[in-house]
């Protein structure tokens, strides 16, 4: 890991681990199918990873945990026609394709610590549920990504000065809580890799790194163990990936697996065409924040620019969201922080050290206490929030076009691990003002890379639609891909 001693390793100001090796500039689904076809071997995959993970990760800062030799056996007995695995299935469309896994979920063989040094490093005995279902795909992980403590913020910057950098410019933050995840994916040196979201962490990192991060509906996935045990059950897994077929393979593969009867199927790589324009609302600014700035804004008229060519029907469209709204979810977040500082050895593990629990974890902590009398106001609110926001999307339009984040990208340090609890709050609520309104309705939301700042730093615009419509979320996103093709690292 990086620390303060570490930082002469960061004057490159763009990182990247592309290369002439099996992994190349393959996306997962073209990897996949080169490993199916013989043209290339999980093995080699896997080695090409561990390489290019070694080449960068001095820099970045995105591995938590290597697990390469189990990664090295399950590839090998891959290659010789055996299951690579308890959870591995023949013929699944992942197999043999290098990923890994956050550092939150419970992953066999490795230890979860949620980027807290509260937590103890003891590695599982067995998978999760998430982990089980990601790995039936196909998936073989390396190890795990970094994270911020328990991923309550939008960077991935613990204290210490151990932080994960941006590929894109090694100045800024990767953002979070799934920053590791998509520093490794955007640099080159993983295809695919796992993430989550409780109130952006998919589709910010995405939007800082430039790739693709789908936010689905809510039980699309398994639930963790975790987010299974919330009252209102705002954390959903997914994948952060460089080209939106990626995305799909994923959910298909993983609905294979596991499917939900209860929510349309994905079913887009055989239908991948829209079957008529949409009615695209747009949407600049959040109610709860100043104005987005210039070049996010800048984003986000160009997209709807581009859907308007591509035939949408596109209208400015302001949602009627309840002024209570971030004050409920800040609330339910820091009764979250508050049941982890206060039962983490009953939530995680005997040997849990509230002791060594961070500044921002602390300070979430104390205003949860606070706030725990206003807990049965708050939660009922959250929960009637899916059902108020499929009133208003059964109105309005078919999706919603935004910004992922108030601002760009921030420099290291504008949300240190070690800043003061009011001034870190301050700053998160302008930067992530979008994105908890969809893990709280539940409801599918897509965080797309399609806007650039001056000096080429990522800029992502997000699509959200009704509740089960990721499928109308992925056809678009294939459509807009076609049209403007996402910016890799190693092309710019």
């Amino acid at each position: 890991m990086t620390t303060q001693a570490d930082t002469s390793k960061t004057t490159a100001k763009r990182v990247h681990a592309f290369g002439d090796d099996a992994l190349g500039t393959h996306d997962a689904t073209g990897l996949a199918a080169a490993i199916a076809a013989g043209e290339v071997s999980a093995s080699e995959a896997v080695e090409a990873a561990l390489a290019r993970v070694e080449k960068v990760d001095g820099v970045l800062n995105a591995l938590e945990f290597l697990d390469a030799k189990r990664a090295r056996q399950r590839a090998g007995r891959i290659d010789s026609g055996l299951s690579g695995g308890v959870h591995d299935k023949h013929g699944a469309g992942l197999r043999g394709v290098p990923s890994a896994f956050k550092d939150n979920i419970v992953v066999a063989g490795v230890p979860m610590t949620q980027g807290s040094q509260a937590m103890p490093r003891v590695s599982n005995r067995r998978s999760g549920k998430i982990a089980t279902q990601m790995l039936a795909t196909g998936l073989v992980p390396i190890g795990t990504t970094t994270m911020p403590p328990f991923g309550w913020t939008a960077t991935t910057e613990r204290p210490g000065y151990d932080v994960t950098r941006n590929p894109w410019d090694t100045s800024r933050s990767s953002g979070g809580s799934s920053g590791g995840a998509a520093a490794l994916v955007a640099s080159g040196a993983l295809p695919i890799a796992h993430g989550n979201d409780g109130g952006g962490s998919i589709r910010i990192p995405a939007a800082a790194c430039g790739l693709v991060g789908l936010k689905p509906t809510r039980r699309r996935l398994v639930l963790g163990e975790s987010a299974a045990s919330m009252p209102v059950k705002i954390v959903a897994d997914s994948v952060l990936t460089r080209t939106v077929r990626d995305t799909v393979t994923f959910f298909e593969e993983a609905e294979r697996v596991r499917r939900n009867r209860k929510l349309p199927a994905i079913g887009v790589s055989a239908n991948p065409e829209l079957e008529r324009p949409l009615r695209v609302g747009v949407m600049v600014d959040s109610p709860f924040a100043p104005p987005s700035d210039a070049d996010t804004r800048a984003a986000v008229e160009g997209a709807a620019k581009l859907l308007g060519e591509l035939g949408h029907h596109v209208e400015e469209w302001e949602p009627n969201i309840p002024a209570s709204f971030q004050e409920d979810f800040l609330d339910y977040w820091a009764f979250l922080a508050y049941n982890t500082a206060a039962g983490g050895k009953r939530l995680f593990h005997k040997d849990f050290d509230a002791s060594k629990l961070d500044p921002f974890t602390l300070g979430l902590a104390r205003r949860g206490k606070r706030r725990l009398a206003h807990a049965p106001v708050f939660l009922s609110r959250l929960q009637a929030s899916s059902k108020v926001y499929d009133r208003q999307m059964a109105k309005g339009p078919d999706v919603v076009l935004s910004p992922v984040l108030g601002h760009i990208t921030p420099e290291i340090g504008h949300l240190a691990g070690d800043l003061d609890f009011e001034t870190h709050m301050e700053r998160v609520l302008k930067y992530c003002c979008f994105t908890p309104l969809h893990n709280a309705t539940g409801a599918p939301a897509i965080s797309l890379p399609l806007g650039a700042t001056a000096d080429g730093l990522p800029v992502g615009v997000m699509v959200s639609g009704r509740g089960g419509g990721e499928n109308t979320l992925l056809r678009l996103a294939l459509q807009v891909e076609k049209a403007q093709p996402f910016r890799r690292l190693d092309t710019v």
